[in-house]
């Protein structure tokens, strides 16, 4: 007797969904293929096969001080140079 299967629904940004769809091609694989390995892999674990962490305080306060730069459209630079002239003038070199 055959396995019933069900149908799983997922949201995501057309841009991510492209990218890795090209991205999965190359490897032979289709995005309903990859999902299946992917549930398969936590069912058989137990466990998500990526290791994931909550940010640490040091590295929420970049995430933070990078949105902050980002909404505030600073430190933009016009070349590598500008940007490592700035670097040295922040470093006191």
């Amino acid at each position: 007797m055959a396995n019933q299967t069900s149908m799983l629904h997922v949201r995501i940004d057309d841009a991510t969904k492209a990218e890795a769809t090209a991205a999965l091609n190359a490897m032979g694989l289709s995005v309903s293929d990859a999902v299946r390995l992917l549930l398969r892999r936590i069912a058989q674990d137990q466990a998500f096969p990526l290791e994931l962490k909550v940010p640490n305080a040091a590295t929420r306060a970049g995430m933070a001080e990078a949105a902050e730069i980002i909404a505030a459209h600073k430190a933009r630079f016009a070349s590598a140079d500008e940007l490592f002239d700035d670097l040295e003038k922040a470093s006191g070199g």
